[in-house]
């Protein structure tokens, strides 16, 4: 995923920038507000991160502008202005989403996926994944594996589709729990685990080769299989 952070503070732009690098999105840093705005409308990114105190444009300005230009490219304002007003006013001009600083980073990967997720949709109108012979009809919700209909819980469906979105991530079980049940910490300290274990049986049951990965004391992953 292709992210733009427009951050005039360096200490936060690099942190946010390697942080991001590490979990493998492809990050451009601009320092300035003008400049920032000028590479929005020239390239093409699947979330733009603004912060709000810019020089030369501000984050507000850049988000309307963009807007105003009918550019539907998810954005982010991710600012230490946390009144009620300003997040008003920043969801108001266009924003699709709003963190104030200090934040938590797992929490900041959670809501860049999402906004991914929206930005992949809208690009690619695509409602359907499909990994060898799994299928997810995303607007039907209905899921095919082996040739055969499974029947997925809820939380099966979300674990599921955020693997197929990214096929050959990894996802740390922290951000599964995250984008999936929402919180930062375990309390059943192994609720990732045991879901995987369910969705496992139902998917790479008919396969030699199975398609979801655990990688020791990492996370899983979604993995094609080998021709």
């Amino acid at each position: 995923m292709r992210l733009l952070i427009v951050e005039d503070d360096p200490r936060v732009g690099d942190f946010i920038g390697r942080g991001l690098r590490s979990e493998g999105y492809a990050v451009t840093l601009i320092d300035n507000g003008a400049a920032g705005y000028r590479e929005a409308q020239a390239n093409d990114y699947d979330v733009v991160i603004l912060d709000l105190m810019l020089p030369d444009m501000s984050g507000t300005q850049i988000c309307q502008a963009l807007r105003s230009e009918g550019q539907a490219t998810p954005i982010m304002m991710l600012t230490a202005m946390d009144s009620m007003n300003d997040k008003i006013t920043g969801l108001r001009m266009g924003a699709d989403d709003y963190m104030t600083k200090p934040f938590s980073f797992d929490e900041l990967v959670a809501r860049l996926e999402a906004l991914g997720r929206r930005s992949i949709d809208y690009r690619q109108g695509d409602s359907v994944l499909e990994i060898a012979d799994l299928k997810y009809d995303l607007k039907a919700v209905r899921v095919w594996c082996c040739g055969e209909e499974l029947t997925l819980t809820d939380k099966e469906l979300a674990i599921l589709e955020l693997l197929m979105r990214e096929p050959g991530n990894l996802f740390s079980r922290e951000r599964i729990l995250s984008n999936v049940w929402g919180m930062h910490t375990d309390p059943l300290t192994n609720v990732v685990d045991v879901y995987i274990a369910k969705l496992r049986k139902k998917i790479d049951n008919c396969r030699e080769e199975p398609l979801i990965e655990t990688v020791r004391g990492r996370g899983y992953r979604l993995s094609k299989p080998r021709d």
